[in-house]
């Protein structure tokens, strides 16, 4: 098994055992990302081969919109 997919059990590993929400997806062929959830935050954690571990944070404002608000979603996917 390569050290790198050790790393990427071993942190799911660890999410499991603190019971987060989490789940495996892939943005790039050469990486493996594990999405955790926390109340107000988002993050993006990608395992590559190389070894390398790239973390990207995402913060909630606390705002909450109306339904409305989802046409901003379809302009920006245009």
């Amino acid at each position: 098994m390569s050290a790198a997919f050790e790393r990427v059990l071993k942190f799911v590993a660890e999410l499991d055992r603190h019971h987060a929400t989490h789940r495996l997806s892939v943005a790039r062929p050469e990486a493996i990302m594990v999405e955790v959830a926390v109340p107000g935050e988002r993050w993006e954690v990608e395992f590559f081969l190389s070894g390398e571990v790239e973390v990207e944070r995402f913060h909630s404002t606390g705002h909450i919109s109306a339904e409305d608000s989802l046409v901003d979603l379809w302009r920006l996917l245009e």
